[in-house]
């Protein structure tokens, strides 16, 4: 069977399609915040790697019209048009990008969240690699946007680097957990973790 065709078979997929999101990986954030309840009314949440806009529609949704939303990517998306989400053409490794959120959301955030991925080469331990990076420009953005007590909510690939990776990030949240949202699919490496609790005082070390 084809790439394709499996994935019109995909029930994400086409749960996708019929309910009007822009990607399978919306229900990874819906499933994930059922749990977990990180993103919140009223919440000013950042999402980086947005495109195409997924999680930018669930977020959307889940801090409702007093909430904000802003999206991040390197390159522009389709306009979504809902008046609570905004999008910053960006790349995470700019050391301006922080300042920059901050000052189009009107403060420090409550989530961070990120679904970058590494353009896949085939290889593993280079894919994991490259992935766990992107993890780690992400978490650096968090520590310098998130308010204390805030969450931040990451894609990584299972592998080597991940343990140290979740050592670093349990230096700032008081609560870590790894996650697998029914909607990955089961023969992916991708996991997601979760960081509850920031801890505003310990980056600032």
């Amino acid at each position: 069977m084809s790439w394709i065709e499996k994935r019109k078979k995909d029930y994400f997929y086409r749960k996708a399609k019929v309910e009007g999101y822009r990607s399978r990986a919306a229900y990874k954030l819906l499933q994930a915040n059922k749990s977990y309840r990180f993103i919140k009314p009223r919440n000013r949440v950042v999402d980086l790697g947005c495109a195409p806009g997924g999680w930018l529609q669930v977020a959307s949704k889940l801090v409702g019209s007093k909430g904000k939303v802003l999206g991040v990517d390197l390159k522009p998306i389709k306009p979504l048009n809902l008046p609570n989400v905004q999008f910053l053409q960006g790349d995470v490794s700019d050391e301006s990008l922080p300042k920059k959120i901050i000052s189009l959301i009107g403060g420090k955030l409550d989530v961070v969240l990120s679904d970058l991925s590494p353009s896949i080469s085939g290889v593993w331990e280079v894919d994991h690699a490259r992935q766990i990076d992107l993890a780690a420009s992400a978490l650096s953005i968090a520590k310098l946007t998130l308010k204390d007590g805030g969450s931040f909510f990451v894609k990584v690939f299972d592998g080597p680097y991940l343990k140290e990776f979740i050592a670093e990030m349990k230096k700032h949240f008081h609560e870590v957990k790894i996650l697998k949202p029914k909607a990955s699919r089961a023969e992916s490496a991708e996991l997601y973790l979760l960081g509850k609790g920031f801890k505003q005082k310990s980056s600032r070390n």
